[in-house]
């Protein structure tokens, strides 16, 4: 069971026993450590490396493991640890940049390397430890994944080596007396092979977690947090947009407050066929969550008539929503809180830490807070976790595995899946694509095997021959990756048979459709969703 979980957290207390803080340098993986942690049951959260020493101290952690970074410490300007914060007496281990780092604060020497290293390696093991897998004896050699430019290469007096590669003459240090532990490549990556066990070694054997987090547990502790955040009597609103998410923090909302909650559901128009009808009746006829369901079609296509710039469309829906939840809070009254589905990678994606700087990848509609005049608080109570996660939650709060188990669904809807201006006739032919796209898939037994699949409506038009005659219509493509939180996707290898009788089915049943492509791009270069 895969029960990782990271935040960006301002929290100044840990939500569980026992933990483990990453500090973030800016790394592409550090959300990868924290699922491996995640897996062995240990709860961990990721604050920004220059997070302050008294809120590490108030969230109590067992260990702290530091992150790799696309920076060089070598640079002025690079981001750097307060050395008082390896005065906790609690072990630290290093990963890549976070070794440059140890080392450099504390007496060795790092230096820039002609010859980057990129891609696998193998180390031999020169000193057993427990901090290695069993398999991991004197003299034996082990593939492991190397990311890194610059190089130790002299150690701190205190610390001695437990192996080296080729590139790498100080793979893996230590400290025994402090209980730091710095390794040059990236554990958790899959290309090491062995590299979750390290974390795992890490996080039980040297930080001593017990390894009892389980979903069960978060959603015990989140529900008493929801509680005491919300209090006796105040009430929520929760927008639900038609993916899961929202629907899994109304459930758990749910749970904690009862009928203080009331479920706004906006029809923006830019949803999935039969979306609507579909949340209607499970909010209101399965769960009984109070519910009330705005038809908002016309306005959200209105707002977004004539936008091509992805980030205006996304900010548009983002402020449209605000405003309807605002006016039905008015409508409700004594409403205090706003409750929203947002994931950990909304956050990640919405501010990344790259080099110690903030970087914006992409807007996100329910992210970055409300605007004063709401004077409503926000409740998040899935921020912490990524979608696979979910999953389990709602598991754990009596939704169905087929209502769990769906694809993915953005905020924006289809918006983002019409690159250019938005009409209501683009959503029809889309709609009509997509259903025919994701029948195909059921039929062939494959939608459990995909993250995401979906169509988008290009904003071209090509020459076609139809019936003997000549068409001039719009091309679609179609999208299918596989992934394990959103993070990183792979495109979904489909037989040539099958995208053949997908574009098959489409052009004959969709009329206005003569083209069909499928993107066979991951992510990263590209994101899974077009805008």
């Amino acid at each position: 069971m895969n029960q990782c979980n990271a935040s960006l957290s301002t929290a100044e207390e840990s939500k569980f026993s026992d933990s483990i803080l990453i500090l973030d340098f800016g790394s592409q993986f550090t959300q990868l450590i924290a699922r491996r942690v995640r897996e062995c049951g240990v709860y961990c959260e990721i604050w920004p490396y220059n997070a302050s020493l008294e809120k590490i101290k108030s969230f109590a952690p067992n260990g702290i493991i530091l992150s790799g970074s696309p920076a060089s410490v070598l640079d002025a300007n690079a981001p750097k640890l307060k050395k008082e914060v390896f005065d906790l007496e609690i072990p630290f281990l290093g990963i890549c940049y976070g070794q440059q780092i140890m080392c450099q604060m504390f007496g060795g020497k790092v230096e820039s390397h002609h010859h980057r290293e990129f891609g696998s390696a193998e180390i031999k093991i020169e000193q057993e430890s427990k901090f290695f897998p069993e398999s991991w004896k004197d003299g034996t050699t082990h593939e492991v994944w190397m990311s890194h430019g610059d190089r130790v290469v002299a150690i701190p007096s205190d610390f001695k080596t437990l192996a080296a590669s080729e590139g790498a003459p100080f793979a893996v240090i230590w400290n025994e007396k402090r209980r730091f532990y710095a390794v040059q490549f990236h554990p958790e990556v899959v290309h090491t092979p062995d590299g979750a066990v390290l974390l795992r070694n890490f996080a039980l054997n040297i930080s001593g977690c017990t390894g009892k987090w389980s979903m069960e547990v978060f959603r015990d502790a989140e529900i008493k947090r929801i509680q005491d955040k919300v209090g006796e009597n105040a009430r929520v609103i929760c927008g639900l947009s038609g993916g899961v998410d929202s629907a899994v923090a109304a459930k758990l909302i749910y749970e904690a407050i009862g009928d203080r909650l009331t479920c706004i559901f906006v029809d923006t128009g830019l949803l999935r066929e039969g979306e609507a009808e579909n949340v209607t009746r499970l909010f209101r006829d399965d769960f009984h969550i109070p519910l009330i369901h705005c038809q908002a079609e016309k306005r959200f296509l209105s707002a977004l008539e004539g936008g091509r710039d992805p980030e205006t469309k996304r900010k548009t829906i983002g402020k449209l929503f605000i405003d309807i939840f605002e006016e039905e809070a008015k409508k409700i009254g004594d409403v205090d809180f706003l409750a929203q589905g947002t994931l950990y990678p909304d956050v990640i994606e919405s501010v990344s830490l790259v080099g110690g700087n903030e970087v914006t990848i992409k807007s996100h509609h329910n992210v970055g807070g409300l605007p004063e005049r709401m004077n409503l608080r926000l409740l998040e109570p899935l921020r912490d976790l990524f979608k696979d996660e979910v999953r389990l939650l709602g598991r754990e709060l009596g939704l169905s595995d087929a209502y769990v188990g769906r694809h993915p669904f953005p905020g924006p809807g289809l918006a983002i899946r019409i690159p250019g201006n938005v009409t209501s006739e683009k959503l029809s032919l889309l709609r009509k694509v997509d259903v025919i796209f994701l029948e195909e898939i059921r039929k062939a037994g494959l939608y459990n095997k995909i993250w995401q699949a979906f169509s988008v409506l290009l904003p071209v038009k090509t020459v076609g021959v139809m019936g003997d005659a000549r068409t001039y219509d719009q091309a679609c493509a179609l999208r299918a990756v596989t992934s394990s939180d959103g993070m990183t996707a792979r495109i979904y290898p489909f037989e040539i048979s099958f995208l053949e009788r997908v574009a098959g089915r489409i052009i004959n049943e969709v009329r206005g459709i003569n083209r069909v492509t499928y993107d066979i791009t991951s992510k990263p270069p590209g994101t899974i969703e077009w805008e």
